[in-house]
């Protein structure tokens, strides 16, 4: 990759890394996987939970991306091995009125992201990280892993997804990082200029985010065409 293919893939304050920093708040827990299940409920048909085997069984799914830190790193060109969000979500029976998803973790740990970003094609839940099974540190045994945006959206150590109607702050928007976390627009925390300036949390907010989104969706399509 030449030096511009790659300043084309770097959101703006963001420095390239060939390492994986590794950055999280408390510790890292103990998991035992005959005792670890997978829980999706909210605003669904029926709760369901899966063991790690019944996780397993869902069809495999491997996705390349680039990752950016809202601690100003990027590591391009990641591949991961998993299971997407749409296998995952399509196990229970999602109602209309779902438009935000609770992603919930070890320990109580959470983070909110819209559903339609969630539906994207690179988002999956994974198990492995560049052919290597993910280590304690980086999320073992299982990571959602959101490219667009910043990766604490990306939840180490996940155990449930949510379904809700509106949007409910996790962890770290509670304590002021932003709702959304676009890195190309450095959404890094609520009191950036383009919080303070813009709507906040309403439809006129989200009808922006889906239209980056959309964007978003047509560029990788065109950048997978042939010349």
């Amino acid at each position: 990759m030449n030096a511009k293919d790659a300043k084309d893939r770097v959101p703006p304050g963001q420095t390239l890394t060939e390492k994986w920093p590794v950055l999280h708040a408390g510790t890292v827990p103990r998991i035992d996987l005959d005792t670890w299940d997978f829980r999706i409920f909210g605003l669904v048909e029926e709760e369901k939970v899966l063991t790690w085997d019944e996780f397993n069984a869902l069809p495999g799914y491997r996705s390349k991306s680039d990752i950016h830190c809202v601690t100003t790193w990027s590591r391009l060109d990641n591949t991961w091995d998993g299971v997407s969000f749409r296998d995952v979500m399509n196990v229970a029976k999602v109602k209309p009125e779902a438009k935000f998803v609770v992603i919930h973790a070890e320990e109580d740990w959470t983070t909110n992201l819209p559903l339609t970003d969630l539906l994207m094609d690179d988002v999956l839940f994974a198990h492995s990280h560049d052919g290597e099974p993910l280590t304690p540190n980086h999320g073992w045994p299982l990571r959602l892993v959101v490219p667009h945006l910043y990766f604490w959206k990306s939840a180490k150590w996940v155990r449930g997804i949510e379904f809700v109607a509106d949007d409910v702050p996790g962890f770290w928007e509670e304590r002021g990082y932003h709702l959304y976390a676009d890195p190309w627009l450095e959404q890094r925390y609520r009191d950036d200029p383009e919080w303070e300036d813009g709507v906040k949390n309403t439809d006129e907010y989200y009808e922006q985010v889906a239209r980056r989104i959309r964007l978003h969706e047509k560029k990788k399509a065109q950048e997978g065409k042939p010349e």
